[in-house]
């Protein structure tokens, strides 16, 4: 029924002989179910992991850049295909720092360490490595003084085993359109280029591609665990990493000590990921009126209209102007929408936005050009984040392989939703003509008693991971608390500016408390009319692109 019942009951036989079993015990008999053999490789790779351990080592500026002689790098040995154990293996980088075991409220006062917390911050195709410099913020020292802060990269991310689809050099074009109801041509034309990316993942990427999947980021999590010496998990996963940080939750449940889940996107197998994708589009069209209401409310500072409705014709007036000549030759539509993407995610961004299109609007492009213009130097990170998002989703799940489809569900959606649709279902579209196996996706579900009570933080306001996705999650994991953020709409609310989230989450994971299966917390405050500098305010670290 779901691999939870499946580990909790015939597991505990299984898990004895695995125990007594050789390190290098193959998987995967002559008839063996794939997910039986798959489970049985995780702990054959587990107790290899836990063995070997971690050997920990200065960081490399690829790893950390700049980091601190305090956080300490290594890797972790997974299989490719968890099957066969014994095959192909890969490793993933891990960057550590230990726990400080001091109360930032009282020096003399030592703190009892409580293990390792694991962080990932989403994507799919987001790097954790930077996550133990978040200590040093002053939302994160309770925690960082009891926990040794643990980020990694996951497989396919920066130096684990790295996926690439594009050559990096041509993957950022600039300037590009973004038309909200494309042209016949636009799409024919869009189509071309998602089957040429598909194809490209297949011939860079080769017969590994089917191995980066959410499944496997739960086993290669649950290796990780062992090689970390602990015999019960506890981990913090931002937007994509609560998907399978859920998955986690079902495959592995005794494994778990305690899990946070921030920006909870829906489990439900029916959504992943094509309905999924929808959901966002629709719900950043929400958000993008919010931030249109803010400027609006700051006329006096941007200049850009009184209302939300003069505010969304400046900014179609900005987009007529960029269609006719690219900023700085390197910012057109595309660029535009992407810059305020992002505000849809943070709206400790509105500032900058706002005051970069109103500069723009004004006469200077500068800002603009400043802010928007895609970097030479940071090409092969985009590159490679955007394969293992395309890898990761494709691979997950069915999508629909006939473009009548998307054109009708796009366009519909469009029509009540324009600000991010197409944008969407362009940077989706080469799953429809993906070369890899399709998954189907694990019914998330855990019965009571199986887990240990799971913190789910949301926004009610979230865009990137609409709000009835921490509803749903909060439903299918039995004993699960959702605290939820009323009125707000920032995507990973852990650590950030709203006390009472924090205190909750400190709660949590110093003492284990939970306030009950549901709480809530006013909005934080949103931002002044200023500019770009208040941006690096913020003390919780970046969730990723889901």
């Amino acid at each position: 029924m779901r691999a939870a019942a499946l580990y909790s009951a015939a597991g505990s036989l299984l898990l004895t002989t695995l125990a007594v079993a050789p390190a290098g015990g193959a998987a995967g008999a002559v008839g063996e179910p794939a997910a039986t053999a798959e489970l049985r490789g995780t702990e054959v790779a587990a107790a290899r992991a836990r063995a070997a351990g971690i050997d920990f080592g200065p960081c490399s500026a690829a790893d950390v850049p700049e980091a601190p002689r305090s956080v300490r790098c290594g890797t972790v040995t997974v299989p490719l295909d968890y099957a066969h154990p014994d095959g192909t293996r890969i490793k993933l980088t891990v960057s550590r720092i230990p726990a400080t075991q001091k109360d930032p409220r009282n020096s003399k006062r030592k703190v009892p360490r409580q293990g390792a917390l694991v962080y990932n911050p989403g994507g799919p195709g987001a790097s954790g490595m930077y996550f133990p410099l978040s200590g040093a913020v002053p939302q994160w020292q309770r925690i960082s003084a009891a926990y040794d802060l643990v980020g990694y990269a996951p497989r396919g991310v920066g130096r684990s085993a790295p996926l690439s689809c594009d050559d990096p050099k041509r993957f950022v074009k600039t300037p590009t359109a973004a038309p909200a109801h494309p042209t016949e041509a636009f799409k024919r034309q869009r189509i071309a280029e998602a089957k040429a990316y598909a194809r490209g993942c297949a011939r860079r990427s080769g017969s590994k591609l089917r191995f980066y999947t959410s499944l496997n980021n739960a086993r290669d999590l649950d290796v990780l665990r062992a090689a970390l010496g602990e015999d019960r998990l506890t981990f913090v996963g931002a937007s994509y990493g609560t998907y399978f940080g859920a998955l986690y939750a079902a495959m592995f449940p005794s494994h778990v000590r305690r899990m946070v889940l921030d920006s909870a996107v829906n489990p439900d197998p029916a959504k992943i990921w094509y309905r999924d994708n929808l959901d966002q589009s629709a719900a950043f069209e929400d958000r993008w009126a919010d931030f249109r209401d803010w400027i609006a409310r700051h006329d006096d500072v941007y200049r850009l209209g009184n209302t939300a409705a003069k505010v969304q014709r400046s900014y179609d007036t900005a987009v007529r102007r960029l269609a006719a000549k690219a900023a700085g030759g390197k910012v057109g539509p595309g660029q535009l929408q992407s810059a305020f993407l992002t505000a849809g995610y943070y709206d400790d961004f509105w500032p900058s936005r706002a005051e970069v299109l109103s500069a723009y609007l004004h006469g200077n492009p500068k800002p603009l050009v400043r802010l928007a213009t895609p970097s030479a130097e940071t090409a092969a990170e985009a590159e490679n984040g955007s394969a293992v998002y395309t890898a990761v989703e494709c691979n997950d799940a069915p999508w629909p392989t006939d473009w009548k489809v998307w054109d009708r569900d796009n366009t519909r959606l469009a029509r009540v939703a324009p600000f991010e649709t197409w944008a969407n279902a362009w940077m989706n579209l080469p799953c429809a003509y993906w070369p890899a196996p399709r998954q189907q996706p694990l019914d998330v579900r855990t019965g009571p008693g199986e887990l240990p009570p799971v913190l789910i933080l949301a926004a009610e306001r979230d865009a990137a991971a609409p709000y009835p996705g921490a509803l749903e999650m909060n439903r299918r994991l039995a004993g699960s608390v959702l605290v939820t953020e009323r009125d707000a709409g920032t995507h990973g609310i852990g650590g950030g500016p709203n006390q009472c989230v924090n205190g909750h989450l400190d709660a949590y994971l110093l003492e284990g408390r939970v306030p009950g299966r549901r709480a809530s917390c006013a909005p934080h405050r949103l931002p002044p009319a200023a500019g770009p500098a208040k941006e690096a305010r913020r003390g919780s670290p970046r969730a990723g692109r889901r």
